[in-house]
Parts: C-alpha cells; structure tokens; sequence
C-alpha cells in the first residue's frame, strides 16, 4: 500500500512539473511554428502545431524588408554597456561593503535595498525632466545610465554575498606579498567570485534586453529602439497597416532568441566553474 501511495506521489509530482512546463514552453513552440507558417497555413483549421514546409522565407522577408536587425544591433550595443557599465560600478562598491568597516555601512546597504523596491516606472517621471535638461532624452547613453542605476542594487547586494565568503586570509596573504588593495581585488577575490559575477552577468543581461517601459518613455527617434519596443512599432509598420501573425513570430524568435543564447551560455559557465575542483584527479 505504501509502495502504490509513494508510485501515485511521484506520477503526481511529475504529471504536475509535465503541465507547468508546457504552460510556459507552449505559448514559444507555438510563436516558433508560426514564424515558419505561410498566412494560408495560419488561419487553416484545425490548427496545426508543425507547419507543411520548413520555409526560412518569412524570416529573409523580415530581415530585408523590416528594421529589425537594426533594433537587435540596438539593444546588443546597450545591453553590452549597461552590463559592463553595472559592473564597473558594482564590484567596487560590493568590495567595499564587503571588506571595510564604515560608519552607517548596515544603514548604507539597507538603502540600497529600498531602491531595489522602487519599480523603475516610478522614477521614470522626474527622471524625464532631468534628461530634457542634461539633453540626453531620445538617446542611448541616456537610456545606458538609467539601466546601469536600476540594476546596481540587487548587482552589490549579490556581489558582496560572493565577496564575503572569500577568505579574508586570502586577502592578508596576497598584502603580505605586496599586492595593493586594486590588485587584490583583481588577482585573488575576482577570481574566486567568478560564478557571481556570472550570475550578475546573467540577470542584468535579461533585464536589460527586455526592458520595455523605460525606452517607451524616453525614446522616440524609431532608429533608436532596442528590440523590445521595435517588435510593438513593427505591428504598426506592416504593408497597408496590415498585422501578419507569421512576420510577428519572426520578429518575436529573433527577439528571444539572442537572449536565450546569451543565457545558456552563461549558465553552463556558471556551472562548470562551481563543479571545478569537486573532483579530485
């Protein structure tokens, strides 16, 4: 009786993981079958998941006659800065929060937090009228600025939890051979804390590719969109106004597509890099 209560368990534990993973990968093996579709095979009933034919047609149409690969190369540009701008910002102030001793530092660090909770849409009005007057509205650095300040909260907060479990022998050692503080910082405590960064790495690179409110509010040159808002202004900019399901999907898969790569990548090095050393050769 146990042993058919324990088998039901685990038909239910999995039938159940089963559903909550076609719920999520359902609605993408479906946009990606569309982007392969012709508009006659779209609207045929009953509706087919696997098209006739595997055409790349719908794709050479987007990418040659749609602005697309110009709002990818957009978002590419600001994502690569606004990471590596994060990250330059970040890891000094994650050393510091994690190696030295300052007055109000708990006090400093619990203000960090509370911008975590801001939504970046709350900002986003005075922001405007600051970026009218600096003259950086309707432009790439400006949008870079205000990606590489919402993510650097939850970027020190996990940076100096890696920190913090480096040896501060470590430290002591590498000063006692004559290595600055910079140095340190750069030979021994990086190094180490290389999964962290990693993973901040992964985060900021979601969050600054799919941004969307922030460049609908302060963009509006269309040569300036990151792929994000260019997908919603490619529905408004079909031939006689016409929304194709087919070329959408297109546009939507060359959107995604980038960042699952990036994703995937990082999250095998993330795992190499943990499992390195747990098996004794």
């Amino acid at each position: 009786m146990k042993r058919r209560w324990s088998i039901l368990r685990i038909l239910i534990f999995y039938g159940t993981a089963l559903l909550l993973i076609l719920l999520f990968i359902g609605p993408i093996l479906w946009m990606v079958s569309l982007s392969f579709k012709t508009r006659t095979e779209i609207f045929a009933y009953p509706p087919r998941l696997l098209p006739e034919t595997f055409s790349f047609a719908n794709y050479l149409h987007v990418l040659t006659n749609s602005r697309i690969p110009l709002y990818l190369y957009n978002s590419f540009m600001i994502t690569v800065f606004a990471v590596v701008g994060n990250l330059l910002v970040t890891i000094p102030a994650a050393f510091a929060f994690s190696r030295y001793r300052f007055m109000f530092k708990n006090k400093f660090l619990f203000l960090i937090l509370m911008f975590q909770m801001i939504s970046p849409l709350i900002i986003s009005i005075p922001l405007y009228r600051y970026f009218v007057l600096l003259g950086l509205l309707n432009s790439h650095p400006g949008l870079i600025l205000i990606y590489i300040t919402i993510q650097i909260p939850f970027a020190v907060w996990l940076l100096k939890g890696f920190f913090d479990s480096v040896p501060l022998e470590l430290d002591q050692a590498a000063i006692i051979d004559g290595c600055t503080e910079f140095q340190t910082l750069l030979r021994i405590i990086l190094p180490i804390s290389v999964p962290g960064i990693a993973t901040v790495l992964v985060f900021n690179t979601v969050n600054s590719w799919g941004q969307l409110i922030i460049p609908l509010i302060f963009l509006n040159n269309i040569q300036l969109y990151p792929i994000s808002v260019g997908i919603l202004h490619f529905a408004d900019a079909q031939t006689e106004g016409e929304v194709t399901t087919h070329f959408m999907a297109v546009a939507s898969v060359m959107g995604l597509l980038p960042a699952v790569v990036i994703i995937t990548g990082l999250q095998k090095f993330i795992v190499r890099v943990l499992t390195a050393g747990s098996i004794k050769e």
